[in-house]
């Protein structure tokens, strides 16, 4: 017997519209999804990339910013950036530390205010000169926290990225080094000469010593004969004074007084004697030269002796004034006799180059006077020149001029070997430093002030 059909039995399962349809949607909505997320996810690689990007930027930012701080702080240069009205917008750390003012005490301020008084008019045209053209190897002083800087300062124009000019930047060198090494370049440079005269000198006062030693030696034979004849000279002077007198007392005969007469004897006899005196004068005189030249030429040679310094003072005071400025006045204060020990030819130069400044000083001065006195002290006497710290007796030369003095920071130098304030061939530098050398090796001392009148005094002391 068949079965019965039913109507599931005749009915196809198939999805209807609606299920089609919301199957289709989903299948879009995920599409959908899926790109979201993959936009998303480029999205963020984007931004991840972007920021990979700006943190190397930023590090290299860093990187240029912390290279320009190093190149600003390490500048031995002054470095300063001005608005167009000259009013700081940036320093770095050389005008800080010259300045002692920080950054930000130096901000906002002008420029001109950092400079000395003399230089306002010359900064102040900055401005105007770098619209046309930049400032170069300009010398401006700045006010420093200890001493006034000069600068050599360049100036050019600043300009925005537009092309506007902003302002303007300053740099400047501090020259001061430069200078001081250019003058001691110059001052080795003058040394240098003056030590090539003075080698020149030296052997030319050695040629000169040598000639004066022989000059004194070929003088010395025939005074030594004009010497001895002219004591001879007297001694038969008085035997005719004897012999004549008496040929008188003996009553001779009316011819023989009247030839006497006629030959005017008694007055011949009469002048013999001031005739001889005066020979013998001469030749000593002559034979003290012989000896002054000797002694010259010996330099510093020979053992210390007993010597009048009286003597050796005359002679050099002699021997320098003349054909030296003859309108000046040379005064001497010298006791009779002062007798003292050491090497009289070096003491000879020692007071030859005192006399030879002071009258090098009063050239040109109105009624030139030089003034030089001896004296001896039981004790050095406390002055501005010092005194002996043991007290022991001492002897006092003293050279004065009315010149212009000396300055007080020559004062500190004026006995430093090459140091002199002639020009260049006119003086060595080396007489006071030669001769205060000796006076040490002497055991005295050498010095100088000031006067108070005017002028300058220079002072030796030896001991007594």
């Amino acid at each position: 017997m068949a079965k019965p059909r039913t109507d599931t039995d005749s009915v196809e399962t198939r999805p209807t519209p609606d299920a089609l349809g919301s199957a289709e949607g989903a299948g879009r909505q995920d599409d959908l999804w899926i790109e979201v997320i993959r936009k998303m996810d480029e999205t963020y690689a984007d931004l991840v990339r972007y920021q990979v990007e700006l943190e190397q930027k930023n590090a290299a930012l860093e990187a240029a910013h912390q290279f320009i701080f190093s190149v600003l702080a390490s500048m031995t240069d002054v470095l300063i950036v001005c608005d167009i009205n000259g009013r700081i917008e940036e320093v770095n750390a050389a005008l800080e530390s010259l300045t002692g003012i920080p950054e930000e005490g130096l901000i906002g301020r002008p420029f001109q205010s950092l400079l000395t008084a003399e230089c306002l008019e010359l900064a102040s045209g900055f401005a105007e000169t770098i619209r046309n053209d930049a400032v170069h190897d300009c010398e401006l002083t700045l006010r420093a926290q200890q001493e006034d800087v000069p600068l050599a300062v360049n100036c050019s124009s600043r300009y925005d990225s537009r092309g506007r000019l902003v302002g303007m930047v300053l740099i400047g060198r501090p020259v001061g080094e430069l200078r001081r090494a250019y003058e001691a370049l110059n001052r080795a440079h003058d040394e240098l000469k003056q030590a090539q005269s003075q080698l020149i000198g030296a052997e030319k006062m050695a040629s000169l010593g040598r000639l004066v030693a022989g000059v004194a030696h070929e003088l010395n034979n025939p005074i030594s004969f004009v010497y001895g004849n002219v004591h001879a000279l007297e001694r038969y002077r008085k035997r005719l004074r004897t012999y004549c007198d008496a040929v008188d007392a003996s009553d001779p005969p009316e011819s023989l007084q009247a030839l006497k007469a006629e030959l005017r004897i008694e007055r011949l006899l009469d002048d013999l004697d001031p005739l001889i005196r005066g020979t013998l004068e001469g030749a000593e005189r002559v034979r003290d030269v012989v000896q002054d030249l000797r002694r010259f030429s010996s330099g510093q040679k020979g053992e210390h002796t007993n010597f009048d310094l009286v003597h050796v003072v005359e002679t050099a005071v002699r021997w320098v004034t003349k054909g030296s400025h003859p309108g000046a006045q040379v005064e001497t204060r010298l006791p009779e006799r002062l007798e003292i020990r050491g090497h009289a030819g070096q003491i000879h130069q020692v007071v030859m180059n005192l006399v030879q400044n002071a009258l090098d000083a009063i050239k040109g001065v109105e009624g030139p006077r030089v003034h030089v006195s001896l004296q001896a002290l039981e004790r050095a006497e406390g002055s501005a020149v010092g005194a002996d710290p043991d007290g022991a007796p001492v002897v006092r030369l003293s050279v004065e001029d009315n010149g212009p003095g000396i300055s007080e920071s020559d004062l500190l130098k004026i006995f430093d070997p090459f140091f002199t304030t002639k020009p260049v061939g006119q003086g060595t530098g080396l007489g006071l430093s030669i001769s205060y050398g000796i006076v040490a090796d002497h055991g005295g001392r050498l010095m100088a002030e000031n006067r108070a009148e005017g002028g300058a005094r220079l002072v030796m002391e030896l001991p007594a």
